[in-house]
């Protein structure tokens, strides 16, 4: 219901609210390497070169590839079936993003991606944070079978017109 009030509170200014999310850190004594049935493989940004395609994209950024700074594939034989990637978006936090192609979920390759990928940017000396949009339940349970814990929320505010035209 609170909700409710922000909203008349933005109205006035021609705003609604829009976007929520919810981020999470680890929980050190929760995160541990988890088991995946495939290969698990060590990215580096001059691997990514061939991987800013749709199937990738949570866990790339085409608009932003300068930041992409370290990654975990998942491998059945030669095909890469999940991609767990982080971006640098300040000095010391490093945004965890997962990918697993469709006919490959369920199987517990994001968890033990995502569990990876953050081991590997503790060791780097830097926090790895996970988001999840307050809808997306799967990437929620993703977080937590992971060793992440929720931290903050976001909530953004757009137009009321773009947020009409979204719900359209």
């Amino acid at each position: 219901p609170n909700l409710h009030v922000l909203d008349d509170a933005l109205a006035p200014h021609g705003l609604r609210s829009c976007f929520m999310a919810e981020y999470f850190l680890p929980d050190l004594s929760a995160l541990k390497p988890l088991p995946c049935q495939y290969e698990l493989r060590l990215l580096e940004p001059a691997d990514f070169k061939n991987l800013y395609l749709p199937q990738w994209s949570n866990a790339l950024s085409d608009k932003r590839p300068h930041l992409d700074v370290l990654g975990v594939g998942a491998y059945d034989g030669a095909k890469l079936i999940g991609f767990a990637g982080c971006s640098a978006d300040c000095d010391t936090m490093w945004q965890i993003g997962i990918d697993v192609l469709s006919e490959y979920r369920r199987q517990g390759i994001a968890s033990a991606l995502t569990s990876r990928l953050a081991i590997e940017i503790l060791l780097r000396g830097k926090v790895p944070f996970y988001c999840a949009a307050w809808c997306n339940v799967k990437s929620v349970r993703n977080a937590i079978r992971s060793g992440c814990r929720p931290a903050w929320v976001e909530m953004t505010a757009k137009t009321i017109e773009t947020v009409n035209g979204m719900n359209e």
